[in-house]
């Protein structure tokens, strides 16, 4: 824990306001067309829009809105999103629905956040630009507001989690940070009143094999990062594909399933490998000289839909064509057109390593420790947001071919830092890439540097938290999973 912000953990620290983060109005370049205005924030809205736009959309549009995302670098922003495994603490079971429930409302009541509803279900709360979600198996998300520096993305945990706390002790339910579910089956987890994830249970278990095991038993650390043009987004894209295993490795911290050690350093990760073949993997096409946001729109267009959001109701699209929505030949809705909301809620379904919408989603890392939190945001803010450190990312991954990128992504989830590349370890690779970071960090002149020191002792002793989970398991523990809700909870 950074020594300047130990004091955070014990006391609700304030949260810049809305106001103080609305990004500004901008527009795209004209030689896209672009016939609306967006307003562009660093992380993404919580509940599905309404139905606003009248003319029908173009493909021109669809890609206008993804460079409507472009901003100068004096108004990027930090988005840090984080999940979080709720659990009774007597019997250590998932909570279910009614206890999330109670959960929400006692923040609510105590903190001031507004309720989110889904009929006379609350599904989740919202307070300035930060949003409270509910995940399919009751893991409990903060998507928190776009922040300007990292001792403020510090600040905004620690007052998320002492209020958490707060509430769930007195209803006895305790938080955990890891990547993987590490104690009880599928069967076990109760599904959230939400009519969008039956909808996507219905359809993920008909694509790929993990798909409800990501859905019910996963939680992430997700980091949404800006960009100034069309060619800075590429570069960061590029830069995040290519890197996004090496974050896997350094942040892995789910070794267990069903109450045993797994095969895994990062089961959550290796999840992602038979989720959904159509919305997952390392986009290749990224790489390709021709690539820019209207080829992210020709795939995108591609991605089998899930969803449309009509008259507060969720209708099941599943493996339907936006192509054909655009055209008004959408069977579920017929004559309709989409929306720019629409297009929105189909971006929100596609998973790949790193995501384009309005700005770009780091996805490679586990949930994990309170450090963590940080430090994956910090860990990105330092390769991407400094031009010295992303020039020479890009000078280290330029060779990399597609099959390397692949290699890494199916290996590092197993074999971790000790995965062999090039000659060397992915831990070499990671010592590199965390000195860039580190040094971004330094040149931005905010001592932001100090939200890396863990991950500097990773590097040293190549004890990731999967590494540290595994020893305690073996040792000290047992071979008795029960410790970890108490030792690992927030």
């Amino acid at each position: 824990m950074p020594p300047r912000a130990r004091a955070a953990a014990a006391m609700p620290l304030p949260v810049p306001t809305a106001r103080a983060f609305v990004s500004p109005m901008v527009t795209a370049r004209p030689s896209l067309g672009l016939r609306r205005r967006f307003a562009v924030a660093a992380s993404p809205p919580v509940e599905e829009a309404v139905r606003a736009d009248t003319e029908p959309l173009t493909k021109e549009d669809l890609v206008a809105y993804l460079a409507s995302g472009c901003k100068p670098r004096h108004d990027w922003r930090i988005g840090t999103e984080h999940e979080k495994f709720g659990f009774q603490v007597e019997t250590l079971q998932p909570i279910n629905y009614g206890q999330v429930r109670d959960l929400l409302n006692g923040i609510a009541d105590r903190f001031g956040w507004h309720r989110v509803m889904e009929g006379n279900n609350v599904i989740g709360l919202k307070q300035g630009l930060q949003s409270i979600s509910l995940e399919p198996g009751g893991q409990i998300e903060l998507s928190g507001a776009p922040l300007e520096i990292l001792h403020q993305t510090w600040a905004e945990v620690n007052s998320h989690l002492y209020q958490v706390k707060a509430v769930g002790e007195e209803l006895g339910i305790g938080f955990l940070g890891l990547g993987f579910q590490p104690k009880w089956n599928l069967s076990d987890i109760p599904m959230m009143p939400k009519a969008r994830y039956q909808i996507m249970q219905n359809y993920m278990a008909t694509v790929g094999s993990f798909g409800l095991d990501v859905m019910f038993r996963t939680c992430t650390v997700q980091v949404n990062l800006d960009f100034s043009s069309e060619q800075d987004m590429i570069t960061k894209l590029r830069a995040g594909l290519a890197l996004q295993p090496i974050a896997t490795a350094i942040f892995a911290s789910s070794p267990f399933k069903e109450g045993k050690l797994s095969d895994f350093h990062s089961l959550r990760s290796h999840l992602y490998t038979d989720l959904d073949n159509d919305r997952t993997g390392m986009l290749p096409f990224v790489f390709e000289n021709s690539f820019g946001f209207e080829r992210y729109v020709d795939y995108a267009l591609d991605v089998p839909m899930c969803f449309v959001y009509r008259n507060k109701k969720h209708i099941d699209c599943s493996g339907m064509s936006f192509r054909d929505f655009m055209a008004g030949k959408l069977p579920q809705v017929p004559g309709e057109r989409p929306t720019l909301s629409d297009w929105e809620n189909h971006l929100g379904t596609i998973y790949p390593e790193v995501r384009l919408k309005r700005y770009l989603e780091m996805r490679g890392a586990d949930g994990g420790p309170r450090g963590t939190l940080c430090a994956v945001p910090a860990f990105w803010v330092g390769l991407l947001y400094d031009n010295e450190s992303l020039r020479s990312i890009i000078d280290m991954v330029a060779d990399w071919t597609n099959e390397e990128r692949e290699m890494l992504r199916r290996k590092v989830p197993v074999t971790g830092l000790k995965t062999p590349f090039r000659g060397g370890y992915v831990r070499d690779l990671a010592e590199s890439v965390v000195k860039l970071a580190k040094d971004g960090l330094q040149r931005r002149g905010h001592k932001e540097h100090c939200f890396l020191d863990e991950v500097d002792e990773v590097i040293a002793t190549g004890v990731t938290p999967a590494v540290k989970l595994a020893n305690l398991y073996k040792t000290k523990w047992q071979h008795n999973i029960d410790p970890v809700f108490r030792e690992f909870a927030y």
